[in-house]
């Protein structure tokens, strides 16, 4: 058999990479097509109210421009999600800050602009909510002015999308045993914890261009969306409700794309669908790119969350029960929320045993521009509350971090808090010891509480343990019925059609490892198309951590079909070089025609999920993690600083060591962001700082050295093994960092971002000796002075 060069566990040169290097790769910004319009977005002022009038104003020679409206909507007004309750165009009402409410498409860009500025909207403002604790007390007070989203129409409560309650067990003899837990308990700790909204900060921002055709009576026939996006088949499903097309009239094109983190997941159903109207109406493709500060202020963020816990344990840190209750703001429509709420649900209760558990989940709406998908996905939320709340409870019955860890860690042949037996191998107290080892965990604890006593640098380490499942929940992977095509091209070269995206995180290079791999071909030798949906299959979202062990797996099968279609009728070799591979490839396709091989998903007959009772088996694999943060905390300025971090995980197999290592190393970053730096400001629902000179997120020269470790233990449900990877470095870094803070100084913090102001903040309360405090409003222009001449 021939070497296969660049298969998995290699690490080949990317796929698109030499394009992206020599400046050759061409993204929707780049791209322009004959008779281009362009298209801009009028915005809602106000956070919430009824549109009263809209002038057009005068100095503007508006016969030039297409305007489109809600009244222009082929379709149903409606982008599509899971629930039908986000407009495409504000008709009457807006519920949030940047909401659409019209379109204007030009010949010049610049035209754009002046004529933005000349439309004037009338508004009936109505009051709004703009936190979960709003949202709840509107509801708790009947105050029908405040309930902003009427969850009747959609089988749910007002003000409130989605709810969870997962138990582990059947209800009622979860909740005898809670309670006798509580009864019998040495000690019940309780904790409150919150983490703010987020931003995706891709390089590139959301950008399409789009076409419609008619036919020969003038109808429109189909229509075409080219763009910066993660999914095509969700833009599909959004044009199919809008154009009311069938989906085989609604073609999308994914081109280059500069970076996603889930904020072009859903996003591109909104963009998408826009300048789609606008090539509907004004006979001209049209091209609509969003500059930053729209992108920032106008699209999805991670959501902000409240995470409260209430354990019952003893005083040798064995874990009882736990009650875990969980909200996030889903802003002004529901979107993903119930998703994200799902995923923040089942990541609850760790990788830890709880004897009983009961989990309540529950997203809010606000009058603040939806939030969405963001990697992770509601992990980073439930597990930044859950592993903060560990530290609490160690340090409460008087045990170390570590120890309470180790004496309730998940293992082997146990089960989690859904029922799901763990049936392949788990060993978090090896994937503790060896990150800790790595770290120099103990031998710095016990220098740092020397070196704290006399210094105004405090220093601290802390850790996070934690577990993400792999793949869609539940039954989601049975309900995408994900399909794969393989193809022989006329040269005999195999070609990978799928729906998978790449958009910097290596899908093109790794599904072609998987391909090379299973054909024992170089990696050189394998083809992938550009997902196109009148050419790809739909192979699923490119969405938590599902490409590589999912995809992956599909194309591995797909491969192996090949192979035997080759063998058994072109007399392929068993053991057969890249030149007998070409041979037999041109011989079939010279006797029997083109070859095309596909394969579904197929689950695992033992994995079952029920959906009602929210029991069962989660995922087909979890991938498992113990990060390590070193920090530094000078008291002088309350800044604190990540000075090393130790990122070790259990991935199954490791597909392409550079890119996962990059991934990591990525993921921590924005991790790192995410707990000190990043913080959206709001004010009425709008995203103040919405600029990268005042939204402040660490650049390269902010981040410690991030040392990156992988244990490997192959799954069976990855191709060679493998398993995601890269939701893992979002979950983990939030927590270590504040468990590394008060290990520094011995105060805690639960909430992030966790900037200087609130560390003085929470100094102050304590007693500092400096005392007072300022309003630290970061709207309120505190530098401009005005003197006042009498």
């Amino acid at each position: 058999m021939a070497e296969t060069t660049g298969g998995i566990g290699a690490s080949p040169i990317r796929k698109e990479g030499r394009s992206k290097v020599l400046g050759e790769a061409r993204y929707i910004d780049d791209l322009s097509l004959p008779g281009m319009w362009f298209g801009a977005t009028v915005r809602s002022t106000i956070a919430r109210g009824r549109i009263r009038k809209i002038t057009f104003g005068i100095g503007v020679n508006w016969d030039e421009y297409c305007i489109v409206s809600a009244r222009d909507i082929p379709g149903e007004n409606t982008v599509i999600h899971l629930t039908k309750d986000h407009p495409c165009l504000a008709d009457e009402y807006v519920n949030h800050p940047e909401e659409p409410i019209l379109l204007l498409a030009h010949p010049e860009k610049h035209a754009l602009l002046h004529a933005l500025k000349a439309i004037q909207i009338d508004y009936e403002e109505f009051p709004g909510v703009f936190t979960i604790e709003e949202s709840e007390q509107a509801v708790a007070d009947g105050d029908v002015d405040r309930i902003i989203w009427d969850g009747s129409k959609w089988n749910a409560s007002a003000n409130c999308f989605k709810t969870y309650t997962m138990y582990s067990g059947e209800g009622a003899e979860v909740e005898a045993g809670l309670a006798e837990a509580f009864d019998n308990a040495d000690f019940i700790v309780t904790g409150e914890y919150h983490t703010g909204a987020q931003e995706q900060l891709y390089i590139e921002n959301n950008g399409v261009i789009a076409e419609c055709f008619r036919d020969a009576d003038g109808n429109v026939e189909s229509v075409c969306v080219q763009g910066s996006m993660q999914c095509p088949y969700y833009l599909v499903h959004a044009l199919t409700e809008v154009f009311h097309l069938p989906e085989e009239k609604c073609r999308v094109i994914q081109v280059e794309t500069g970076g996603a983190f889930g904020g072009k997941e859903d996003f591109p159903s909104v963009i998408g669908s826009h300048a789609a109207l606008l090539a509907m109406k004004s006979g001209h493709p049209v091209k609509i790119t969003y500059d930053r500060a729209e992108d920032m202020a106008a699209t999805t963020k991670r959501h902000p969350s409240r995470t409260r816990l209430r354990v019952a344990v003893t005083k040798e840190g064995k874990l009882l029960g736990a009650e875990i209750d969980v909200a996030i703001d889903g802003g002004a429509y529901s979107t993903l929320s119930p998703v994200v709420l799902s995923r923040a649900t089942i990541h609850a209760p760790g990788p830890y045993k709880w004897p009983f558990i009961r989990v309540k989940s529950k997203a809010m709406a606000t009058n603040i521009p939806p939030h969405g998908a963001f990697r992770g996905f509601g992990a980073p939320q439930s597990l930044f509350g859950l592993e903060r709340h560990m530290d609490k409870i160690a340090k409460t019955i008087g045990i170390s971090p570590e120890e309470l860890r180790r004496r309730n860690f998940l293992g082997t042949g146990d089960c989690t808090a859904t029922g799901q037996p763990l049936v392949e191998e788990v060993d978090m107290q090896k994937l503790l010891t060896r990150a800790l080892d790595e770290a120099g965990y103990h031998e710095k604890i016990a220098r740092y509480a020397e070196e704290n006593k006399t210094s105004p640098i405090k220093r601290g380490v802390g850790f996070a343990t934690f577990m993400h499942g792999t793949g869609f929940t539940g039954s989601g992977e049975r309900r995408l019925n994900s399909l794969v095509h393989l193809d022989l091209l006329p040269d005999g070269t195999p070609q990978i059609l799928v729906s998978s995206t790449e958009f910097g995180q290596g899908t093109n290079t790794i599904l072609c490892q998987a391909a090379a791999s299973a054909l024992q071909l170089p990696y050189d030798q394998i083809n992938i198309a550009r997902p196109d949906t009148s050419v790809v299959p739909n192979s699923g979202p490119t969405v938590a951590s599902r490409t590589a062990m999912i995809v992956g797996k599909l194309v591995q099968r797909v491969s192996e079909q090949m192979l035997h279609t080759l063998r058994s009728f072109a007399k392929l070799p068993e053991n057969h070089t890249p030149e007998q591979f070409q041979q037999a490839a041109l011989a079939y396709l010279a006797e029997h025609g083109p070859l095309r091989e596909s394969a579904r998903y197929e689950p695992p007959t033992k994995i079952y999920w029920d959906d009602a009772l929210y029991r069962g088996d989660a995922y087909p694999g979890y991938a498992w993690a113990v990060y390590v943060a070193e920090v530094a905390l000078d008291t002088r300025t309350y800044t604190a600083t990540c000075t090393q971090f130790d990122a070790l995980q259990e991935v199954g197999r490791v597909m392409h060591p550079v890119l996962a290592k990059g991934q990591v190393e990525g993921g921590v970053a924005q991790g790192i962001g995410y707990a000190l730096y990043e913080k959206c400001v709001w004010k009425n629902g709008r995203m103040m700082n919405n600029q990268m000179t005042n939204y402040i997120m660490p650049t390269s020269a902010d981040l410690p050295p991030i040392y990156v470790h992988f244990e490997e233990v192959p799954s069976i449900h990855g191709p060679n093994g493998a398993k995601g990877i890269g939701e893992l470095p979002m979950d983990g870094p939030a927590p270590a960092i504040l468990n590394a803070i008060e290990n520094a100084t011995g105060v805690s913090f639960n909430t992030i971002p966790l900037l200087p102001e609130d560390i003085y903040e929470r100094y102050m309360s304590l007693g500092h000796p400096h005392g007072g405090t300022e309003d630290l409003d970061p709207t309120t222009d505190r530098d401009t002075r005005v003197e006042t001449i009498a």
